[in-house]
């Protein structure tokens, strides 16, 4: 589809690609980014309640014109209240709403800005490791408290099988938790394709024992991944969810959701923090139980040592 002049509009993902374009040298150009993408990126901040998600979402779609409103005609056209629009504003790293709009209305009209939207120096290829960085340092201070994923490890170890779940792009996160989780847990199974393939596999799952299910959601967040985490809920299994910042219908189906940033600075996210986030889980379900997973990956390295497996490095 094209504009008024004919020339075609990028979708999306194309305009993503553009603006995270790798450039030589330190500095990017001024007009790398476009005030879409700056903007996400300012809000791209961990625990964003439903309500600064809408007011995050009204700014993005209405830049032009919400960069010179009040406080209260913001909150009016959200439809929250004046303190949530404070509170916001300070979630995403500004002292109040009047730093706020200073640094929306640098955006609108073309400036660089200060504050929490300084450009970031270095080239694009830093910004993105920067911006995991921030990431792992909000997962870090989330596991100042570990007893949840203490907890949610010890049921996910108790339950067989195990139903790990991811589809689409969170196939890679999936296979890697199903992977390792196969050293320490008897009856581990992995599912990669949506629809009534998945529906079957769910229902089996339940059918044989299961108790929990462990799926991966990361943007853009599928439908099918929707419809299979309501299929296992229907079916009598827990859900336990690893997915990015974003609150929506998939983390409202969740029996445990665990909300790690993934990196958006470049074309395709990188997932540094929900890789963290396996690990994590990981090794508690391996503390779970320590007698079963030191004999289970005994076991293993006896086969994996008689059948050379690995290289001896």
């Amino acid at each position: 589809m094209g504009d008024k002049g004919g020339a075609p509009v990028p979708s999306p993902q194309q305009a993503r690609a553009q603006a995270s374009a790798i450039t030589s040298g330190r500095a990017a150009p001024e007009t790398e980014a476009s005030p879409t993408y700056r903007l996400r990126t300012l809000f791209d901040r961990p625990r964003l309640s439903p309500g600064q998600r809408r007011i995050a979402q009204y700014l993005i779609e209405h830049l032009t014109e919400a960069a010179f409103l009040s406080i209260t005609d913001l909150a009016d056209r959200v439809g929250v209240s004046q303190p949530s629009v404070t509170r916001f504003a300070s979630a995403v790293g500004f002292s109040g709403y009047p730093a706020l709009r200073e640094q929306l209305q640098a955006i609108a009209l073309g400036g660089r800005g200060t504050g929490a939207a300084e450009e970031m120096r270095g080239n694009e290829l830093q910004a993105a490791v920067d911006a995991e960085i921030e990431n792992l340092e909000n997962l870090r201070r989330d596991f100042a408290d570990a007893d949840r994923v203490i907890d949610i490890g010890r049921k996910l170890a108790a339950s067989a099988p195990l139903t790990v779940l991811g589809l689409r792009i969170s196939v890679s996160l999936a296979e890697y938790f199903a992977y390792a989780a196969r050293r320490v847990h008897p009856d581990v199974r992995l599912v990669t394709r949506g629809g009534t393939v998945a529906y079957d596999a769910l229902l089996q799952s339940r059918e044989a024992g299961g108790t929990w299910v462990l799926a991966f959601s990361m943007p853009r967040h599928a439908h099918e991944t929707l419809g299979a985490v309501r299929v296992a809920r229907d079916a009598g299994l827990k859900v336990a969810l690893i997915t990015d910042l974003a609150l929506g219908p998939i983390a409202d189906e969740a029996d445990a959701t665990f909300a790690t940033g993934t990196g958006s600075r470049l074309v395709f996210d990188s997932y540094a923090a929900p890789g963290v986030m396996c690990a994590a889980l990981l090794q508690a379900m391996t503390d779970a139980d320590p007698e079963r997973t030191q004999a289970r990956l005994e076991e293993y390295e006896h086969v994996a040592d008689q059948h050379q497996f690995f290289l001896r490095d």
